[in-house]
């Protein structure tokens, strides 16, 4: 059974659950021409090179109370990058009750916690596709930990570094740990839902789908916007400069590319030029 902060169990040893937390996010664009898929990527590149994807990390592990042991980036050719945190436990008197809440985690400035050995990764893919002008931006991010806090906390301060169309999410909790009795733990902490560490502001701007295996501790949650602006999914102009039939054309392979990104099939492709 998951344990409450009122549940004060003497373990035999180091608590040795792992908890992972994989935040996936996508950015679409249209970019009608070689230039503009061009002037994208390295937009792209810029915005979240390894020198920023660092500061993003150095973030998390401070809000998860982190030392940050060793640092690994890399800025690839012709794009991405990635970089790989080692982190240890921080110096903390007692564990913050706090952090069995199922509730938004904080942004760095508000909080300090306890981590116990564990990484932290992210890799970027920008992407295109070959004939239809839809360019994609994907950063995934890993947060595993071992000991009583998750890396939940994380995921408010996650949402907010990225300016994200869509979001996946995996939270799982593996192994055990035993209290003195030899008894094993398989998870210290009640979950129901990923949603519940999202901030409520956040989610009235996402549809979301919840995928989980709770007998296994396994949680997935997927994030589609639910407002579409064209203006927002354009690069280096607005809709304005486009007729009204080529906004429309733009709006559907664009909103096509997002509901197989959040379905996660490829759909039938039926456009009517006419319409």
């Amino acid at each position: 059974m998951p344990l409450t902060p009122q549940q004060l169990i003497t373990l035999h040893g180091f608590n040795n659950l792992t908890k992972s937390l994989s935040f996936n996010m996508y950015d679409i664009c249209y970019t009608r021409t070689k230039a503009e898929r061009e002037a994208y990527i390295e937009y792209i590149d810029e915005q979240y090179n390894s020198d920023r994807l660092t500061k993003i990390l150095r973030a998390v592990s401070d809000i998860i109370g982190a030392h940050v042991l060793n640092v690994a980036k890399q800025d690839y050719v012709p794009q991405g990058a990635s970089v790989t945190m080692l982190v240890s436990e921080g110096p903390v008197v007692e564990v913050p009750t706090q952090s069995y809440e199922q509730s938004p985690g904080p942004l760095p400035e508000t909080v300090v916690m306890q981590l116990d050995k564990s990484h932290i990764t992210v890799h970027t893919y920008p992407e295109y596709h070959p004939d239809e002008g839809i360019s994609t931006f994907r950063a995934d991010i890993d947060v595993s930990t071992c000991g009583e806090i998750s890396p939940l906390k994380a995921l408010n301060y996650l949402i907010h570094s990225f300016d994200t169309d869509m979001m996946t999410i995996d939270y799982r909790v593996r192994g055990f740990t035993r209290d003195i009795s030899g008894h094993k733990l398989f998870i210290d902490h009640d979950i129901n839902s990923i949603q519940n560490y999202i901030p409520e502001n956040v989610k009235s701007m996402y549809d979301m789908i919840d995928v989980n295996v709770y007998q296994e501790n396994i949680f997935h949650t997927k994030c589609k916007l639910r407002e579409f602006d064209l203006n927002n999914y354009l690069f280096g102009y607005t809709k304005e400069k486009l007729s009204p039939q080529e906004q429309k054309q733009i709006a559907r392979r664009l909103q096509t590319e997002m509901d197989e990104i959040f379905y996660g099939k490829n759909m039938s492709r039926v456009e009517n030029e006419g319409e």
